[in-house]
């Protein structure tokens, strides 16, 4: 699907809203793996990112006959799922909100050689690196839910600033200056903390017990470590709008994609089988 044009992708909408089951599951295939990386990297964890890009996705496939073509079908997408997760609720960073000072202060002053050894047998490496992949994650979320999309958008899919802005509701002029000084804000704490991406003293190998001990990775569920990764640049051909805004897309490397999981291919693969497709139509 990337590779079509906006009248093909009109076209394939014209199908889908007519009832061609086909023509929906291409335009779901295409967009999936964008809605769970958003929804990853506003809402923190798996779990919830795969229960709000569910919501997104059937949101999407039944508001299609209301698709226009005023912008191309993956702006329209963009707008759905960005209107959801900033009014989303259910993910555990709402109940438990975060800051750049509790971020900083827990790795400053946490007791991490007072913890015993929990790894279970799991490789220090491994789960090391889930911890570093969870960590500057969850990191996303000290960001205010507008400031963490403004960031997310402008980093890891790098969305033209016109796009951005007319999805936020700002001028690109607004959303390109804001940017700019949140990811200075992101990338002056990656340096001042974060050994693995800055200059700080926090390593995540020194740091996997306490976070075991803390909840914050579990070595019998190690999300980062068994999900898909699949190239940048195969995220970004999703969309073809592009622009370069300042010089520090380096140091957010740990802004990876990744595949949506099963469970979320086959719930809405469920929902496609289902009798209710025909709401598609009458939507």
């Amino acid at each position: 699907m990337n590779n079509k044009t906006n009248e093909e992708l009109q076209a394939f909408v014209d199908k889908a809203t007519a009832g061609d089951k086909e023509a929906l599951e291409t335009l779901v295939a295409g967009v999936q793996d964008l809605v769970f990386n958003l929804s990853l990297r506003m809402l923190g964890t798996f779990a919830d990112a795969e229960d709000a890009a569910q919501d997104i996705l059937l949101k999407m496939i039944t508001h299609l006959s209301s698709f226009r073509g005023d912008s191309s079908f993956t702006t329209w997408v963009f707008r759905i799922a960005v209107n959801h997760l900033k009014n989303y609720k259910k993910h555990m960073f709402a109940h438990y909100p975060l800051s750049f000072e509790y971020y900083g202060n827990d790795i400053e002053n946490g007791k991490i050689e007072d913890v015993p050894d929990l790894t279970q047998n799991v490789e220090k490496d491994i789960l090391a690196e889930e911890l570093k992949m969870s960590c500057t994650n969850v990191m996303l979320q000290c960001l205010d839910t507008e400031s963490r999309c403004i960031f997310i958008l402008g980093t890891m899919f790098k969305v033209d600033s016109r796009i951005a802005g007319d999805i936020l509701e700002m001028s690109p002029e607004t959303y390109r200056q804001r940017l700019s000084r949140i990811r200075k804000k992101m990338a002056d704490f990656l340096g001042q903390y974060c050994g693995e991406y800055g200059s700080g003293g926090c390593r995540c190998k020194d740091r996997v017990n306490y976070a075991i001990q803390s909840h914050r990775i579990n070595p019998l569920q190690l999300d980062y470590m068994k999900a898909t990764e699949i190239p940048v640049k195969t995220m970004l051909d999703v969309k073809s709008a592009m622009e370069d805004i300042d010089d520090l897309s380096q140091d957010f490397s740990f802004c990876k994609p990744y595949q949506s999981p099963e469970r979320t291919k086959h719930m809405i693969q469920e929902f496609l089988d289902s009798t209710q497709l025909s709401i598609i139509k009458n939507s």
